[in-house]
């Protein structure tokens, strides 16, 4: 071999080996994205059931509140009540 050629192998062999390394560095950026994609996919799980637990708590709140109607009348009734107990204890 002459020199021309080494020093053509010496670059090709360089190449060789950057590329092999490159490679292995993608490999390992590839396992940390799927790691990584693992970890989102938990935390969506875990954020949609909780946002889900609190529309359901929401809901259940909204359930049980009077209406504007409901609670004019109650507003009423409790003005009835203490007119009366007013009365009788005047």
């Amino acid at each position: 071999m002459n020199n021309t050629q080494k020093m053509l192998q010496a670059i090709i062999n360089g190449q060789s080996t950057l590329k092999q390394e490159l490679l292995n560095k993608i490999d390992q950026v590839d396992k940390k994205v799927d790691k990584l994609d693992k970890k989102l996919d938990t935390v969506e799980k875990n954020l949609t059931g909780r946002i889900d637990k609190l529309g359901k708590q929401l809901a259940y709140l909204e359930d049980d509140t009077p209406t504007r109607e409901e609670y004019d009348k109650l507003e009423e009734r409790v003005d009835k009540i203490e007119q009366k107990v007013i009365s009788v204890a005047g």
